[in-house]
This record gives C-alpha cells, structure tokens and sequence, in this order.
C-alpha cells in the first residue's frame, strides 16, 4: 500500500467514540503515515482512542463550542508536532425531536456543537495553514441537509448540517488563494455507535430497502472518503460536497 499521507499532521475532533467516523478516519489516516491528533470532551477517552492506534498519536481534551478550548488546543498541537496540515470536524450531536418538541436549548446545543464547533476550529487553524500556504478542512454534514430530515436527527439537525454546508462552500471560496481546500462529507445512514441499537430489524430493512447499493454504511466508506480529500488526490477540489450514501440520496 502506498500512503497518502506521509509526514501529515491531521487533527479530528470528537473522534473518541470507538466505532464512529471520527476513530475510523483517524485509523485510516494513520495507516497512511499521518499523525493523528484525536480531540474530543473527556481527555481519558480521546487519549484511549489516540493510544488505540499507536504510541504516535495523542489525544487532548476540547470543546468545539468554546474558541478557546480550540485555539488551546492548536498552540498544544503547534507546540508537539510543529504543524496542522489536516482538519476534520467530525465533533456533532443529534436529537431525535420533531419540529414543535425543538426548544430553545435544543436549538441551541445542535447549533452549536454542529455549525458553531466547526466555526470555531476552523477559525483557530486558518492563521497556521495560511503561514503555510496550505491545508485541507473536512467538515461533517450529512444527507440529513440535503433532504430535509434523516433517520434521527430532528429539523434543527438538519439545518445545522445544512449550515455546515454553506460554512465549507464560503471557507473554500475566502481560503482556496490562500492554499487551504475546504470539503464536506454528506454521510447517509451509517452504522455508528449512535445508530447502534437504536433500530428495529424491520426498520432496517426498511432502510436498507431505499438504498440502491443494498447494504448500510459503514463507518470506513466515510473515512475512504475523507482520505481521498485530505490527500493529493483531490489537489483540485474544493467547495464540494461528497455524498456517501449508497445511493440513497441521487440528486
């Protein structure tokens, strides 16, 4: 196998859960010769994560939410690896609410943990990758934005989701002079911890049942993907939104 990634710093934020995106695409990324660096809430459980997939990784304690939790965590980053050259913001939250159960705090928690998270890192990474003249950003939506409502999340889910879309379109537009690529991954229903148990076996098959390809995602599809856009690969692509669902979602 030849790596994509050889000398990279990549930098994955609520990449603790053990079978969610954020710990399958730092796996991937590692394999390919990058160094990971695994953000997330609890410091124990992003450093069990980092050590899970080599003594080169680490693992710091962050909240998306608070911009100085993430500009801390860039100056510790800076400060052991010398350098950022990958940013995934892969850190979200869902809840199941229908439109007239959404209040105030529930607006306020997926917006911010979504849309404001993504913000936030993103604006604590730029002023590095712009001394460097390059970069790549991938953000998290999902198919939820582009439908209009997925499996769990509610309405103000799939308008924070949607959010991040325009987010990463205008990032690519203001950062692409400056080297930074900026991309969005639209996963469809994957099989996370979150999906975990949560469905009945009829309901999957219902699910599966509109999905061309057959078969549920898995948390390496969306990491595949991520690879593809932290890589040389895709030098000449920004502003995208890459769809990962099977064919569930054809526009």
């Amino acid at each position: 196998m030849i790596a994509l990634l050889p000398g990279k710093v990549a930098v994955i934020t609520g990449a603790a859960s053990p079978r969610g995106l954020g710990k399958s695409t730092a796996q991937m990324f590692a394999d390919h010769g990058a160094r990971v660096v695994i953000l997330d809430l609890d410091q124990t459980a992003a450093e069990d994560a980092a050590a899970d997939i080599g003594e080169a990784h680490f693992g710091l304690a962050c909240d998306v939410t608070h911009k100085s939790d993430c500009e801390a965590a860039v100056a510790a980053i800076l400060a052991e690896c010398g350098q950022i050259d990958i940013l995934v913001n892969n850190a979200g939250i869902t809840q199941p609410l229908r439109l007239m159960e959404i209040r105030h705090e529930n607006y306020d928690a997926v917006m911010d943990v979504n849309l404001l998270g993504t913000l936030n890192m993103t604006q604590a990474v730029v002023p590095h990758m712009r001394e460097r003249g390059q970069g790549s950003i991938i953000n998290l939506s999902s198919v939820s934005a582009q439908r209009g409502g997925g499996i769990f999340g509610g309405p103000h889910y799939s308008a924070a989701k949607a959010g991040v879309l325009g987010l990463t379109k205008a990032m690519a537009r203001e950062l692409a002079p400056d080297g930074i690529r900026s991309n969005a991954i639209c996963p469809g229903f994957i099989a996370t911890d979150i999906t975990g148990g949560a469905l009945t076996e009829a309901m999957t098959a219902q699910i599966i049942a509109g999905i061309p390809m057959g078969r549920v995602g898995q948390a390496s599809d969306v990491a595949g993907c991520a690879l593809f856009l932290a890589s040389d690969l895709s030098a000449y692509v920004t502003g995208s939104e890459v769809d990962v669902n099977g064919g569930s979602l054809i526009h």
